[in-house]
């Protein structure tokens, strides 16, 4: 029998109010239940908001550098648990355990590095234009956060936002995706072992019921969301009405740049790692290969050959390169923009259907893919596939292909290989996008980095490294005056 999960809200472990439940399967094996959860409604969410907001003013007041402390055990507890948790995430999400190991370890050094900024949340201070008068300025909580997380990275991404919302004070009202709700229930649990006290963290599994009732709650302060740019949009226009801080982390449409002077070798493992790690599902994976004329041809049968020796599979055998896609809508999506592209002029050059062989045929399996003849125009060349389809494009100088790479409404990742020091910094100016890689793929983000985009790929904030924390804290203006008499600044400094 499946294991069966419940919510955590108000210090237990319960069900959904309304006793609705849903399953969670296995990509690779869709007979394969991962586990029973908690379908939550308006009613759950209430009740974890009203949790939440009563913690608050305890959880507030525990000095900071406490509230740190916290996190470095949980980041001891990550590591302790890494392969169980790796594990899990591959049964969850179908990425190989090279990368659900991976997604583990940024947990983990988001933890490590949380803990040092509960040291670290520096206000600042300044002269006073009066004398007797002392200005400074902190940084104070903010109340409730609400924190919508995707199926692609369960725990790192829960982790990029939930450590910075703790470390700063705040309390949680957590819902993972309802593709991977285990991992994410997991997470609860080792930061309950961890000290996060009772209604500090709320845990409401669903889906587009339970997250709309958290972006429309009137005493959820601030919502946290990655996901796609269309949920995005309706959850900036929800969160508006009542004046909401929002964070939007969303999608990309990511080019990495080869020119003729390029290291080959190194941008082909680049490459094959930007385009089919995760299975193409990732907000910053390569989807457009952009290769100078002089190497294209060169370049392309390089790639044509690593690309049909990758193995498809069960992520959980060592072996294997490329997992499945999360569901049946995501391998029904990569098939459709396989069928756009050659409508449009493209050909396939490489996979371009559907995997069902050696064992596949349970999971939604979908061959690495490559189109070639592309346009910049075309639709597979602008729109997010979020899939194992990558398209190429040639051109004949840097910048035909920086101006092609910012011609979509995206602006995440960026990558260019080169061995020219001048064309490397011209990139690094001209490519609007929020990351950019020199010699590196277009995934690869460090926890101690800032993450986000520009355009439709975000809403200006950033996550990770010492910027978060500015999203999940206020500052507030502190003035002292030592005078003993009145002081009107602007006026009696005039």
């Amino acid at each position: 029998m499946p294991q069966e999960y419940q919510n955590y809200v108000n210090g237990k472990w319960v069900g959904a109010k309304s006793g609705k439940t849903f399953e969670n399967h296995n990509p690779a094996n869709w007979n394969e239940v991962v586990g029973v959860f908690p379908y939550s409604d308006k009613a759950d969410v209430d009740e974890a908001v009203k949790t939440a907001r009563a913690a608050f003013d305890s959880w507030r007041l525990t000095p900071a550098p406490k509230r740190g402390d916290i996190m470095r055990k949980a980041g001891d507890i990550l590591a302790a648990r890494k392969e169980e948790i790796a594990k899990l995430m591959t049964r969850e999400m179908g990425k190989v355990l090279l990368e659900t190991r991976g997604d583990v370890q940024e947990g983990i050094d988001t933890a490590y590095y949380a803990a040092t900024e509960g040291r670290r949340l520096f206000g600042n201070t300044v002269p006073s234009e009066l004398p007797n008068k002392f200005n400074m300025s902190i940084r104070v909580p903010i109340g409730v956060a609400g924190i919508i997380t995707p199926w692609n990275f369960p725990l790192a991404i829960p982790t990029w936002k939930i450590f910075p919302a703790l470390v700063c004070g705040n309390t949680i009202v957590f819902k993972p995706a309802p593709d991977t709700p285990a991992t994410g229930h997991l997470f609860v649990e080792i930061l309950l072992e961890a000290g996060v006290p009772p209604g500090v963290i709320n845990l409401v599994h669903g889906d587009v019921e339970a997250g709309s009732a958290m972006v429309e709650h009137p005493d959820i302060d601030l919502i946290s969301f990655t996901g796609s740019s269309e949920v995005g949009k309706k959850i900036s226009t929800l969160g508006s009405k009542t004046l909401k801080r929002v964070s939007l982390e969303m999608g990309g449409k990511n080019a990495l740049i080869v020119m003729d002077d390029a290291n080959l070798d190194l941008a082909l493992e680049g490459v094959l790692w930007g385009v089919f790690g995760t299975t193409g599902q990732r907000c910053t994976a390569t989807s457009r290969l952009i290769v100078h004329e002089k190497v294209y041809d060169k370049f392309l049968s390089m790639v044509l050959d690593k690309t049909a020796k990758l193995r498809l599979g069960d992520g959980l055998q060592e072996k294997v390169d490329v997992g499945p896609c999360i569901n049946k809508a995501q391998q029904s999506k990569a098939e459709e923009y396989v069928h756009i592209g050659v409508k449009e002029g493209a050909t396939v050059i490489a996979g371009g259907k559907r995997a069902n062989g050696n064992g596949l045929s349970k999971g939604w399996f979908f061959e690495p893919t490559i189109l070639a003849n592309v346009t910049p125009a075309m639709r597979v060349a602008q729109e997010e596939i979020f899939g194992p389809v990558l398209s190429l494009i040639k051109v004949k100088s840097l910048e035909e292909a920086i101006n092609i790479a910012n011609n979509t409404k995206y602006g995440l990742s960026s990558s260019l290989y080169t061995q020219d020091l001048n064309a490397a910094f011209q990139a690094i100016r001209d490519i609007k996008a929020g990351i950019t890689y020199i010699n590196a793929p277009t995934i690869g983000a460090e926890a101690h980095m800032p993450f986000g985009g520009v355009k439709e790929t975000g809403n200006g904030h950033r996550e990770g490294g010492w910027t978060v924390y500015d999203f999940f804290s206020e500052w507030k203006t502190v003035y002292v005056d030592y005078s003993g008499k009145l002081q009107r600044a602007q006026i009696d400094n005039a």
